[in-house]
């Protein structure tokens, strides 16, 4: 049900999969794909029927980051913070703003703005062979694509500067260790441990999933007092999904609940 050029978004059962797809040049960033992506997000956005949303790459990387001899010839002369304004910044934010669980599927490098779409993911699973690196400093750039926010917040900002700034490449059991990512498994049990998370998000009350993906994001630079009072808001928010009455009803009958995502 794809009808793009750059990737392939597929629907089924409840799960959104994109796919970045430009295997051949390890699905490097163009415009077109970052316009493609943040389309396809919005479609999972808007879908009744999706819960959950994995992004993936197709080949043997996930993403190796912008693609500069595209941008070579994309820039025409202009700024790269205009390109950064017009493409990575809202598809970031509509990342982390959408009220749906994002699964990151990484395979082989997540590197530069790669790494930072991984990062902006909910849940990260990786393959062994998978290696995640910063690399913008190697040409002399600084991280963009919410990196600088997403990376120190995840494993400190003392770790995080060595990245950072010496372009290391971290595979996948120290990215673990780090905080990275959530689980590490072998390829050939890569489709399986992230369709097992994608499986327990269809489970879960997705409106609920939502608040508390909101709520992480706007804590993030708030005082004890404003977070306590977020809480008591975002709690009445829940309280009147219909999937909090079903945990009642549930609870009360001694039995699984069955969340609908409403």
């Amino acid at each position: 049900m794809s009808m793009y050029q750059y990737i392939i978004y597929e629907e089924e059962a409840g799960i959104a999969t994109i796919t970045m797809n430009r295997p051949k040049v390890y699905n490097a960033l163009n415009d077109g794909m970052k316009e493609e992506l943040l389309q396809a997000f919005q479609q999972a956005e808007k879908s009744e029927d999706v819960r959950v949303v994995v992004l993936a790459g197709a080949g043997k990387a996930f993403c190796s980051g912008q693609d500069l001899k595209a941008a070579q010839q994309e820039l025409e002369g202009k700024a790269y913070s205009d390109a950064i304004r017009k493409f990575y910044n809202p598809l970031i934010l509509q990342m982390r703003q959408m009220p749906k669980p994002i699964i990151a599927k990484v395979q082989g490098v997540a590197a530069g703005a790669g790494c930072s779409l991984a990062l902006a993911c909910d849940v990260l699973v990786a393959s062994e062979d998978s290696i995640f690196s910063e690399l913008f400093v190697g040409i002399g750039l600084v991280m963009d694509s919410g990196s600088t926010f997403f990376l120190p917040r995840m494993i400190g900002s003392l770790k995080a500067f060595e990245l950072a700034t010496l372009g290391t490449q971290v595979q996948s059991a120290v990215a673990l260790e780090l905080g990275m990512v959530n689980r590490v498994v072998s390829e050939e049990s890569l489709d399986r441990a992230v369709r097992t998370y994608a499986e327990g998000y269809l489970k879960a009350p997705t409106k609920t999933v939502g608040l508390i993906k909101q709520m992480f994001h706007q804590s993030a630079n708030m005082s004890l007092e404003d977070t306590l009072e977020l809480e008591a808001v975002f709690q009445d928010k829940a309280a009147a999904t219909a999937d909090h009455l079903e945990g009642l009803k549930a609870f009360q009958e001694k039995r699984q609940p069955q969340f609908k995502g409403k």
